[in-house]
């Protein structure tokens, strides 16, 4: 899947999932633009990915919970670019929390950035393209947890949900203007980010549920966003793709 001369916008792509999105659509020819919430950790990544891939690899930092702070991040790509092609939310965090202990400050913590941050970029993204006029696509990422409860993770579940009902909603409404919505589920991916500690009960459970304990990686998430993007997909619209590896993802994603 070739994608020279497109642009591609990635939130939260400084590390983990979204920075093996960022690298996919590089390695495929992209000018992508990675985003993070923390500026040191941005422009580590940054540096690296400019060393693989030249002036493709753009960066800007913001909140996806601050609409303005959206809007600039959106600016920064379609200046010097002039367009936008693909855009990715990805931005999220899932703190492991039991319901009763859980403070109202952590529930709007993470309803403000998955739920909220994801309605930002997507509203963002969809007005843009609908401006352009040449059509479009937009990928959530949500979880198999938009489904299924997980322990510990109510505010997390919550706003996965919400997540993925707004973007079919979205991907109807886009319909007319040749933009293409749809969803990704990734299954259990070990990235190890101080901003998403995994419990170790988690990630033994998710191995052992693995066919030969090979646990997702960003990179398959990245494949399958590649594909969704891509005219091979041109027929799909509104769809929740998932990339589980593992049994039970409703349960471990």
């Amino acid at each position: 899947m070739e994608y020279t001369g497109k642009s591609v916008l990635v939130t939260g792509s400084a590390t983990g999932i979204g920075l093996g999105i960022a690298r996919g659509f590089l390695e495929a020819g992209a000018t992508v633009l990675i985003n993070d919430v923390r500026p040191a950790i941005l422009e580590k990544t940054h540096a690296e990915l400019r060393d693989a891939f030249g002036e493709r690899v753009l960066a800007h930092v913001a909140d996806v919970r601050d609409a303005a702070q959206v809007a600039a991040m959106f600016d920064a790509l379609q200046g010097p670019i002039g367009r936008l092609d693909v855009v990715v939310s990805n931005a999220g965090i899932y703190p492991d929390c039991p319901i009763v202990e859980m403070d109202e400050e952590l529930w709007d913590r993470v309803m403000d950035t998955n739920a909220k941050g994801n309605f930002l970029v997507c509203r963002e993204a969809a007005q843009r393209m609908i401006a352009q006029g040449s059509g479009g696509n937009i990928i959530a990422i949500s979880s198999g947890s938009a489904r299924s409860g997980r322990i510990n993770a109510a505010a997390y579940c919550a706003s996965k949900a919400a997540v993925t009902l707004f973007s079919e909603v979205l991907s109807t409404e886009m319909a007319p203007h040749g933009i293409r919505v749809n969803i990704i589920n990734p299954g259990f991916v070990e990235t190890r980010s101080e901003v998403n500690p995994i419990a170790e009960w988690r990630l033994e459970a998710a191995k052992k549920s693995s066919p030969g304990e090979r646990m997702v990686t960003p990179r398959d998430v990245a494949n399958a966003a590649l594909f969704l993007a891509s005219d091979k997909a041109e027929c799909t619209n509104g769809m929740t793709f998932s990339v589980t590896g593992v049994r039970g993802v409703a349960r471990m994603g």
